[in-house]
């Protein structure tokens, strides 16, 4: 929708109770103004003895149904979000802080319509593993029973229904944890989602910590699936051994861009900007580090500055900005501390770099672009997760290699130049789940997608999605 098209805003109380939302609780606030959103329920791991409970009763029917079955009803999913898109990006938008248009509030509940449609296209037939003169062996896929998701603040509905698609898909039933930073938005969706969904398949524990712990620990959940820090990713994953559950982690990056001497920086700049600061730089596979070639540094570093002072930033609610807030006061401290590093250390920043002594009611920093930094210091080694680039200067492509496989995360990487060639003998050198050319961070539902070293484990989309969420059974005649 553009900017010249009228909009009726709903307000957060015409949005609690379109949603069936709860009217008492934990405070949500909207990031940008502090206008009170609504209220998170505060359930606690009696509550999620109960939704384990109802859903593992749900599964046994829905894992007897046809596969082309259950994937008509993620048609008819897609079709329900569909008629209450700018309602949920609305909610989105106030509940998150990022802004309607652009890649953000409109497009994440686009992509979740999309995602679902995609993963009931898949195709997950038996396998003929071999069928000779020894005999006959087949691959079967099963469902691995009830899933526990616990979801991210970044992308909360999109990535939700990464988890539920595919778990629904494949014959499970879902527990899902939303963050206690943006409960509201994922039980909006929840609320369309079982508008259509058989009862009981999806339930959603909108708790805080002691609710993802008992789902990591409960002996009634098979699976889990989580996105957000490795730190948390660990733990997770210590809990979940205790009953052996599978696990699929999505965690922290801390994605490295490489330019090549040959790059035209005027024609990357766009591209580059939006690779690192889509949903203001709040995103696990976003360009968080920027390595450029000595011999184009200055004009990358300009072409990139003239860019991003286009790009307006402000309630999400008007329809111009296309930058927002933090979501969060703690990471805005997280973001403010690792610019004072950059500078107190003699970086230039170009951009930025300083809240305005105006400052909005909200949790906004300003777009930040940092040159002549040094690849150790904290805004270059640790995760800024927020509207901040640094950029730094390299003068040897084997350098420029080495810095970007030198830290023990490997989400995403970009390699920028115009040939092919030189493009895909670097990208090979790359330690990374996903490497993209001439772009950065554009995750499609066909194609698998994860992290290596400490940004994860197991993948998601695809085929390779669906079999995440299933058990191999082989049979052998």
């Amino acid at each position: 929708m553009s900017a010249e098209q009228s909009t009726e805003y709903l307000s957060p109380r015409a949005l609690r109770q379109h949603f069936d939302l709860p009217e008492c609780g934990r405070e949500i606030c909207d990031p940008a103004t502090q206008e009170i959103v609504g209220w998170a329920p505060q359930p606690d791991a009696k509550d999620v003895d109960q939704a384990v409970s109802v859903a593992r009763n749900a599964q046994k029917k829905w894992a007897e149904r046809a596969g082309s079955e259950r994937c008509d009803i993620l048609m008819q999913i897609a079709d329900a979000i569909e008629q209450q898109a700018e309602s949920l990006a609305q909610l989105l938008s106030r509940e998150q802080g990022k802004p309607l248009n652009g890649p953000n509030a409109r497009f994440e509940v686009q992509a979740c319509i999309d995602w679902l449609r995609a993963t009931a296209s898949f195709k997950l037939e038996p396998e003929t593993l071999f069928d000779d003169d020894s005999g006959k062996a087949v691959m079967y896929y099963r469902p691995v029973g009830v899933v526990g998701a616990i979801g991210p603040w970044n992308w909360p509905m999109m990535i939700s229904i990464w988890q539920i698609a595919p778990s629904l898909r494949m014959g499970n039933a879902v527990v899902l944890k939303p963050s206690e930073y943006t409960p509201l938005s994922v039980l909006a969706l929840a609320h369309v989602i079982n508008s259509v969904l058989p009862e009981g398949l999806l339930q959603v524990v909108a708790g805080e910590r002691e609710v993802g712990e008992a789902i990591s620990t409960h002996s009634g959940i098979d699976k889990i699936m989580f996105t957000g820090s490795t730190q948390t990713g660990k733990a997770i994953i210590k809990a979940a051994a205790s009953t052996l559950k599978l696990t699929t982690m999505e965690l922290g990056g801390n994605d490295p861009g490489i330019v090549l001497d040959d790059a035209n920086p005027t024609a990357i700049a766009a591209d580059l900007f939006w690779g690192a600061f889509i949903n203001t730089g709040q995103t696990c596979a976003c360009l968080k580090r920027l390595y450029v070639h000595d011999s184009i540094y200055e004009d990358v570093c300009e072409e990139l500055k003239r860019f991003a002072q286009t790009i307006p930033m402000g309630p999400g609610l008007n329809e111009s900005n296309l930058l927002g807030p933090l979501q969060n006061a703690q990471q805005l401290n997280i973001v403010k501390r690792l610019v004072e590093a950059a500078k107190d250390s003699g970086a230039r920043v170009l951009m930025g770099g300083e809240l305005p002594q105006d400052n909005q009611a909200g949790y906004f920093y300003p777009t930040t672009l940092v040159a002549d930094i040094d690849n150790n210091n904290p805004l270059v080694t640790e995760e800024q997760f927020g509207p901040v680039l640094p950029i730094i200067r390299y003068h040897t492509l084997d350098q420029a290699i080495e810095w970007a496989n030198s830290l023990p995360v490997g989400l995403g990487s970009s390699v920028w130049t115009p040939d092919p060639e030189r493009a895909q003998a670097v990208a090979q050198q790359l330690e990374a789940g996903t490497t993209w050319i001439n772009k950065h961070g554009q995750v499609d539902p066909r194609m698998p997608f994860g992290g290596i070293k400490q940004s994860g484990q197991g993948v998601e989309f695809g085929i390779e999605g669906l079999k995440q969420v299933a058990l191999q059974h082989v049979i052998h005649h």
